[in-house]
């Protein structure tokens, strides 16, 4: 199955702005199990979705956008669906997706991708051997962003609903089974809130994997 996406990539379905409507928590467990694609010059690098975090909006004290809209993070004020990237540390791009109807505020962010597809070039990007551990490549937010030469100033506003966009996420029906629950991981605030989601048990995640609960999707 994996095999066969990075042959067929045209055939798998593209997310419509609609998937992202909903509330960041609802998004950030449904992306799991996605795919997000990376079309760079005439190779897609491809990997699947395994870890997650909301953000909830002006409510949430860690999020971007608790402060109120600025230039800086009008894109998760915007239409649903499109890429929000930071520079973080002054060394690390991480990649979010918007949510929510526009105006108002909400964000999930991508903490941690299965390599399904370019991994030779994955570990080029990343400055690693050719043959690294998968693992190496894109397991925490700034790693995949830095695999994928995902950047603020290429990738921030793009719409991650158009199918012929540079970046998206996809959908190949893809069921994860259980995922589980625990708090954010890497913030000071709201660090409490049973945000962050994730393939229970998969190698790829970017943190520990204990659990709130392991509710199924």
């Amino acid at each position: 199955m994996e095999k066969s996406i990075s042959r067929a990539n045209s055939d798998l379905g593209t997310l419509l702005p609609e998937f992202y409507l909903d509330p960041p928590d609802v998004v950030a467990r449904r992306l799991v199990g996605k795919l997000l694609l990376r079309r760079l010059q005439a190779e897609f690098l491809i990997g699947r979705i395994v870890e997650t975090e909301a953000y909830l909006g002006q409510d949430d004290p860690a999020a971007h956008a608790f402060a109120g809209q600025t230039s800086r993070n009008q894109v998760i004020f915007g239409p649903p669906g499109r890429a929000y990237v930071y520079f973080i540390y002054g060394v690390h791009y991480c990649l979010n997706v918007s949510c929510e109807p526009e105006g108002k505020a909400g964000c999930v962010l991508i903490r941690a991708l299965k390599p399904i597809a370019g991994l030779a070039t994955m570990a080029a990007l990343r400055k690693l051997p050719a043959d690294a551990q998968p693992r190496l490549l894109t397991s925490g937010p700034g790693k995949l962003c830095q695999a994928l030469a995902i950047r603020r100033e290429t990738h921030n506003g793009m719409d991650l609903t158009n199918p012929d966009s540079d970046l998206q996420i996809r959908s190949d029906g893809y069921k994860p089974g259980h995922i589980a629950v625990t708090p954010r991981i890497g913030i000071s605030k709201a660090s409490h809130l049973p945000l962050r989601f994730h393939v229970e048990g998969n190698r790829f995640v970017s943190g520990a994997s204990s659990r709130i609960d392991g509710g199924r999707r």
